[in-house]
């Protein structure tokens, strides 16, 4: 399915984004939204070519990384709501606490393998144009390799903790857009639990698969 590959070229560019920037500073609640993508950035990529055992792409090693460095900056329970749509509602505090847990763990599994093909990937960062009071803003980025220059975008809101991540848009397709079909043909078919059941079972499947090297 087109959707199919474009998530999986959205994780494979989203993780070779961490070959940016030339510093390296820990953001707080006072960071701005661009500022935020290129610390987080300038972290992992020192991470991964610190780590071997993460460029040979090894899933415990790669869980931890992100838990660590990424996950922070992050609303997963947003970004599962949005991807959800209506049918989040319908689930119980229990069910929506399960689907950002999987979801989250299947969207750091998903793009594990691309860890292990980091190479000369760099980044270009945008000007940010946003008003002082805005609450949520869009961080363009462009890709750049040995093929044509990809836009990367990242979705932010403003939270008391700071600005979190709950959206990227890859070529022009948002992350929850890819998800939210195949979320409501699951839920049609077996239900919430049905949904919750799906993502384990992918997870685990992922969990059991050896690493490319």
């Amino acid at each position: 399915m087109k959707n199919v590959k474009v998530v999986s070229l959205f994780f494979a560019l989203n993780i070779f984004l961490f070959s940016g920037a030339s510093f390296a500073q820990t953001p707080d609640a006072a960071t701005t939204p661009d500022a935020l993508i290129k610390m987080v950035v300038t972290d992992v990529m020192a991470s991964v070519k610190a780590d071997p055992e993460i460029q040979k792409g090894s899933i415990p090693k790669i869980v931890d990384l992100v838990e660590k460095k990424i996950v922070p900056y992050t609303d997963m329970r947003r970004t599962t709501e949005m991807a959800m749509g209506p049918n989040w509602k319908k689930a119980s505090s229990e069910q929506q606490a399960q689907l950002t847990t999987e979801f989250k763990n299947l969207l750091i599994r998903t793009y594990s393998g691309a860890l292990s093909q980091l190479r000369d990937q760099t980044v270009q960062f945008k000007t940010l144009r946003a008003a002082p009071d805005d609450k949520e803003v869009v961080v363009k980025t462009v890709v750049l390799g040995r093929g044509d220059p990809v836009p990367l975008d990242y979705r932010l809101e403003k939270t008391d903790k700071g600005w979190k991540v709950y959206d990227m848009n890859i070529m022009g397709v948002w992350l929850v857009e890819a998800y939210r079909n195949q979320f409501a043909n699951q839920i049609s078919q077996n239900g919430i639990e049905g949904l919750v059941k799906f993502l384990q079972d992918r997870n685990k499947q992922l969990a059991s698969a050896k690493p490319a090297n």
